[in-house]
């Protein structure tokens, strides 16, 4: 009896040790299993408007939360001033220069789009496996050649364009926009929607989608409507900033990444979820101080915005980093998270800064130039480590009451508010920043 009690208690401890063994091994592969992807991206949102970025009239507890939970740069960028080409940017980790997009936004009259020859994070995360959505504002071209379905997107439910846009009549060329069209994948579901819920619309299709995921990753583009004008909020948070209506915005919007994310909580994935929050560029309406600027602009204002990412299986949390980054490093640090492959010889103009979200404490980044491209197209200004060159300047600088514009070095790190030209006393860093415009725009000829 006592040798087939020592025999049955072994057989146990093996079986037990099995299991074990195999808990572990399901436990190390989920753990090691690709990442789902959300970028939550704004539109028109200001440097100041979060409070963890010091806002005043509103609170944003669930982004403040979220930068608590990960990193929070204090050095982001956009690679343009206006809508369609940081879009472009961003999906591509390319200049919007050389997709052609970089000369002002495109209308509802307009007949090109992003190219089908540009090769899309969507595209890229697509051959890797993940299903791929977007939720909310394209604005990449509203041709269905160049619709999200041709760029990579399995499902689009959203807008083509801005909001402004909506049944608008551009008087210098005598053309009516059709009343804003609310699409899901290729068919019109909505013309002209009442635009106080397109955010709590977005919400609830994000929400949705990650409830009824199927087995793959995902990623998941949401580009809200919201804040640019003109501003509207649900009934639920009209009136509720202390700020007016752009506050109450804001506040829904903070509503809407706490909705998500506490699904993503529901459903046991937020810790495997890369989780990435910024604007398409500066303020029209709100704040960006202590930048100097707003939206159109290359100053400061114009183009460094919030930027928040977590993944809290992989990334420290309550971490502020002022290692200057831009949209345009997150294709290619994408790839590397996820196992993606890009194509050889493509151009990127964006850094893998994997290295840098999983040790942002005693990670610094190489030093390399950042180019401020003018709603026209331009090349106006460069940062390189902790210096700006300004070489002219179309929005934001009024000659009646300057004077003509002249070429402005700032130092960035003791002057966030671009006040101090110190051009005259620079001259060797003015030629050589001068220089690496002029090299950088030749190569994309």
């Amino acid at each position: 009896m006592a040798t087939k009690l020592h025999h049955f208690l072994v057989a146990q401890f093996f079986i037990l040790l099995f299991l074990s063994l195999v808990s572990c091994e399901r436990e190390a592969a989920i753990t090691e299993s690709p990442p789902n992807i959300i970028i939550f991206f704004t539109d028109d949102q200001g440097y100041a408007d979060l409070g963890s970025y010091g806002a005043k009239g509103f609170e944003t507890p669930n982004l403040d939360q979220l930068a608590a939970e990960g990193i929070r740069f204090t050095n982001f960028y956009v690679p343009a001033t206006v809508c369609t080409p940081s879009r472009a940017g961003l999906l591509t980790g390319r200049y919007p220069k050389r997709s052609g997009l970089h000369e002002a936004v495109l209308f509802p009259f307009s007949e090109g789009g992003l190219s089908l020859d540009e090769y899309t994070m969507a595209e890229m995360l697509k051959d890797a496996g993940y299903s791929t959505s977007i939720i909310g504002k394209w604005h990449l071209g509203h041709q269905q050649e160049f619709m999200p379905l041709n760029q990579g997107f399995d499902s689009f439910y959203g807008v083509p364009y801005s909001n402004d846009m909506d049944n608008h009549y551009y008087r210098n060329i005598d053309f009516q926009s059709p009343p804003l069209p609310f699409y899901r994948d290729t068919t019109l579901i909505e013309s002209g929607p009442d635009q106080q819920y397109l955010t709590k619309t977005y919400t609830e299709e994000a929400v949705r989608q990650i409830r009824e995921r199927n087995d793959k990753p995902f990623f998941i583009y949401i580009p809200h409507s919201m804040p640019h004008l003109p501003l509207h909020a649900s009934p639920n948070f009209k009136g509720k900033s202390e700020l007016g209506i752009y506050g109450d915005v804001i506040m829904e919007l903070d509503w809407s990444a706490g909705q998500i994310i506490e699904t993503l909580k529901q459903e046991g994935i937020y810790k495997n979820t890369i989780f990435i929050l910024t604007s398409d560029n500066g303020p029209r309406v709100g704040s960006a101080l202590p930048l100097r600027g707003k939206k159109a602009e290359t100053w400061e204002g114009g183009q460094r915005v919030p930027g928040i990412i977590t993944w809290p299986d992989k990334i420290p949390g309550n971490q502020v980093n002022d290692n200057m980054v831009s949209t345009l490093d997150l294709f290619p640090t994408l790839a590397k998270v996820s196992g993606s492959q890009i194509p050889d010889g493509l151009a990127m103009d964006g850094l893998d800064i994997s290295t840098l979200l999983f040790n942002p404490e005693t990670t610094v980044l190489p030093e390399r130039p950042f180019f401020y491209y003018a709603r026209n197209g331009k090349p106006e200004a460069v940062r390189l480590g902790k210096w700006k060159l300004h070489i002219q300047k179309t929005i934001g600088w009024n000659t009646k009451e300057q004077g003509e514009f002249e070429v402005g070095l700032y130092d960035l790190e003791t002057d966030i508010g671009e006040k101090t030209n110190l051009a005259s006393q620079n001259r060797a860093i003015v030629d050589q920043l001068s220089r690496l415009i002029k090299d950088f725009e030749t190569g994309l000829e």
